[in-house]
């Protein structure tokens, strides 16, 4: 079998790829290891599929701490108004946008996205091959070029250009187990280390199992690691049966992972509580309502000024008696109290698995890709696309844009290409 082109993996990024390569008018098969496409894409954004986020430029960078800058020409390309003229316009899904400028469907399905995508490409005529995996690439290693695929049931389809669209580790149930990875190792690319990002994490205390299921909004979380601070977040977060998640967690966690996988217990957190007050302020707030309820108890007199929820776990770590008349507390224990809203703490024991990492961080070496065009340096005709590459941003659409934008630069840079190398093979030129 022979194909213009080649992609592998029908994700967000190979999907894309595969659509701009037939509408540039090359005869394009499209690979997926599993029954359908877009497995992962149907799970994203709590499976209504944050497709983008309405930033400019500087600000999608910004939101992309893994290797931002490799990205700059992509996002120029085929940046959020792109994406969005894309969806509404080409594919016919309705879009809204939301808090933090998120972009969805208005229908609120990822469904929608994935059978908007199936309907184009086989309007397009691309070769779909679905519950097909991929063994590996095939080279002629005297032009140094890729030649094509071989799959796990013997067949070899050769091609022009193959893009590798495969994902990274994250979600290993909806196939991204690396394969891509393997292939760019075998073919001489450098794979920078992956570990999983935007990621739960598990804490030493074992307190926050009592919360489960509690979340707090704008509250401000500072991660801290030998004494010095990280990073802190403003926002939302969540408690769970082993932790805590929510988006300021999963932001926080790309930098956290790789430092309690070396060193478990090495990450500090603490949550403000009430960052609108400063400690003296927090602190006359708490002297108001010890006075409202100075005839209470000290178990009851925090209701006007937490989560009912939490308020036993704060009684507990303040170390004051919870059958205290409030009348009684001392200055002492009343600033331990404050101290502890404005810095609650708790130890990073390890971080979530690539099982319950919404992105992988680490992948194929970006300073061995053409950046305006994602073509391997090392192969001739290979390219990479998505999250087997070494790039990952923060939660808010900017992942889904950036397989969004590496899937168009692929597919219409490889099949620009293919005319020019089918005419040179034909002796024309």
């Amino acid at each position: 079998m022979r194909s213009d082109l080649i992609v592998v993996g029908g994700g967000a990024a190979g999907m894309m790829a595969a659509l701009i390569a037939a509408e540039a008018g090359v005869e394009v098969t499209l690979l997926e290891k599993n029954k359908i496409l877009g497995r992962k894409l149907g799970i994203t954004g709590g499976g209504r599929c944050n497709l983008t986020n309405q930033a400019d430029l500087e600000e999608l960078i910004n939101n992309t701490p893994g290797n931002g800058r490799f990205l700059y020409s992509a996002f120029r390309r085929f940046g959020p108004e792109q994406v969005i003229r894309f969806f509404q316009e080409e594919l016919g899904v309705a879009l809204k946008v939301e808090r933090g400028r998120r972009v969805f469907p208005v229908s609120d399905q990822a469904r929608e996205v994935i059978e908007a995508f199936c309907r184009r490409l086989q309007s397009l005529k691309v070769n779909l091959l679905t519950a097909t995996e991929v063994k590996g690439l095939t080279f002629n290693r005297e032009k140094n070029q890729v030649t094509g695929v071989e799959c796990e049931n013997g067949r070899t389809i050769r091609a022009e250009a193959v893009v590798v669209a495969t994902g990274g580790l994250s979600y290993p149930g909806t196939g991204s187990t690396g394969d891509g990875l393997r292939w760019a190792e075998e073919a001489g690319h450098k794979v920078v280390p992956c570990f999983p990002s935007l990621v739960p994490l598990v804490t030493k205390e074992e307190w926050p199992k009592q919360l489960e299921g509690l979340s707090l909004i704008n509250v401000n979380l500072t991660a801290w690691h030998e004494g010095r601070k990280l990073a802190a977040e403003f926002g939302e977060m969540l408690f769970t049966a082993g932790g805590v998640s929510g988006p300021i967690v999963l932001s926080l966690s790309r930098m956290i992972a790789p430092l309690v996988a070396k060193e478990p217990g090495s990450v500090g957190l603490t949550i403000d509580l009430k960052p609108a007050l400063s400690f003296e302020e927090l602190d006359l707030r708490v002297q108001r309502d010890f006075k409202e309820y100075s005839r209470k108890l000290y178990k009851n007199s925090l209701d006007d000024l937490l989560p009912r929820k939490i308020i036993p776990v704060i009684i507990e770590l303040s170390g004051i008696d919870p059958q205290k008349p409030v009348h009684q507390i001392t200055r002492k224990e009343r600033l331990r109290l404050v101290r502890l809203l404005k810095s609650l703490p708790m130890v990073v024991e390890r971080s979530g698995s690539f099982t319950e990492a919404i992105v992988t961080s680490g992948g194929v070496d970006t300073k061995e890709l053409n950046p305006k065009t994602m073509e391997s340096k090392l192969i001739k005709g290979l390219y990479f696309a998505g999250e087997v590459v070494d790039v990952d941003a923060y939660t808010g659409g900017y992942n889904l844009q950036i397989a969004f934008s590496m899937g168009y630069v692929a597919g219409l840079e490889a099949a620009r290409k293919i005319p020019a190398n089918r005419k040179q093979q034909l002796g024309i030129i």
